[in-house]
């Protein structure tokens, strides 16, 4: 247990290190790939040269920094990073080698505003951090492991099928090489893929959501191919499935893991996807469709034109079969094509007004997922229609922990 004065210093620093969250960021990865290059392989190199996780990773510390009395409110948070600390494979043996480099940016990056106190105060933290952090993962290994079919680290695992779903988004159908049983998983979560790439020093890991229902025979990622843009670099890893892995290679392959899932209320559930965030939104829309033909299912998408849209006619032809489920799509940059055979039902993005013209009432369930520009504004609109944050689920691909403006 952290003492009063502990805890009041932290959380009076807290705010320090939410400003300075990207300097700090930047330099703990400088620190800490110095210190121990192996771990180079554990993180998005893409999103470091992007400068995306930099700022994430402090931020994330501050959150747990200025809730350090009551952990409680950042649930969904560690729920979140542990489920990818065991996809990733994190070990407790890590932890004081990453605390240690922590401090050590605070100090550099604050200087003398990290004072003796305030430096042995976020230790103490961290720690206490650590430890709630290094039991909860050690049950997810253990759970892990023991489920049928189950493993630990990484399985090898052979292209099936390989299947062009839109200009830019492509299937994987995996199955396992030994040809045992592979264990199921709950729709909306997401498989990780090491890949050792030819040329590159370091493997990459990368997070990939599974997009089909569980099933007993194969595993289904669907993956965008992240061209360069606006200065940006090409996605090393979505460019290697892309353009060089073929039906029947193998791919290492860790056990499914992630906390974006359905709940067990049967209230009216809406899925709204921008881009690629269709991918876990179809991993629960063909599970609902199979397993709970009652429900009432509102299936929305957003996307630039028919060109980039993946699985369009998979969802209307299930919409069509099925009374329960209803489809929209929304295109920002319609093709006249999609103009000529009214391909969508909405020009532009998704906003409030239209949203409160396509649903009855704001007493459903919403899911979403995409780009983090189109989640604010997703949480925002619901928000701003009074639905609740415990109907508000989304998906983040990028390394943030809230939508909330830092």
């Amino acid at each position: 247990m952290l003492d009063t004065k502990t805890i009041e210093v932290v959380k009076s620093t807290a705010p320090v290190l939410q400003e300075h969250s990207q300097e700090i960021g930047e330099r703990f990865y400088e620190l800490l790939f110095s210190r121990v290059p192996d771990l180079y392989n554990m993180f998005n190199q893409t999103n470091q040269k992007r400068g995306i996780q930099q700022g994430a990773l402090a931020y994330g510390v501050y959150l747990a920094g200025a809730n350090i009395d009551n952990l409680e409110e950042i649930q969904s948070m560690v729920e979140r990073v542990t489920e990818k600390h065991r996809a990733l494979g994190v070990h407790p043996d890590q932890y004081p080698i990453v605390g240690e480099t922590l401090l050590q940016a605070v100090k550099d990056v604050l200087g003398d505003a990290a004072t003796d106190e305030v430096i042995r105060a976020w230790e103490e933290a961290y720690q206490a951090i650590a430890d709630i952090f290094i039991d909860i993962e050690d049950k997810l290994y253990q759970e892990t492991e023991e489920q049928p079919g189950g493993w630990i680290g990484n399985r090898s695992f052979y292209v099936d099928k390989k299947v062009k779903e839109s200009e830019v988004i492509t299937s994987f159908y995996l199955k396992p090489e030994d040809g045992t049983t592979i264990p199921p998983y709950q729709a909306g979560q997401y498989l990780t893929l090491q890949a050792d790439i030819e040329g590159e020093k370091y493997s990459h890991m990368r997070h990939y959501s599974l997009s089909d229902a569980p099933n007993e025979e194969y595993y289904r990622i669907s993956v965008k191919r992240e061209d360069p843009e606006n200065g940006a670099p090409a996605g090393i890893v979505s460019n290697y499935l892309h353009n060089q892995v073929s039906e029947g290679d193998s791919l290492k392959i860790a056990a499914p893991a992630g906390d974006f899932t359905i709940s067990s209320e049967k209230k009216p559930i809406v899925l709204l996807s921008g881009g690629v965030g269709i991918t876990p939104m179809m991993s629960m829309f063909n599970t609902l469709v199979e397993t709970d033909p009652d429900r009432e299912i509102t299936f929305i998408h957003a996307n630039a034109n028919s060109e980039v849209h993946a699985m369009k006619d998979h969802v209307e032809a299930l919409a069509a079969e099925y009374p329960n489920v209803t489809s929209f799509v929304c295109y920002s940059e319609p093709t006249e094509h999609d103009r000529a055979e009214n391909r969508f039902d909405k020009e532009g993005l998704i906003d409030l007004d239209w949203l409160q013209t396509v649903l009855s009432d704001n007493e459903k369930d919403f899911y979403f997922c995409g780009p983090l520009p189109f989640l604010k504004a997703i949480n925002k609109a619901l928000k701003d229609w009074g639905v609740p944050e415990e109907y508000r689920t989304f998906e983040l691909f990028s390394p943030m922990s809230t939508l909330e403006e830092k």
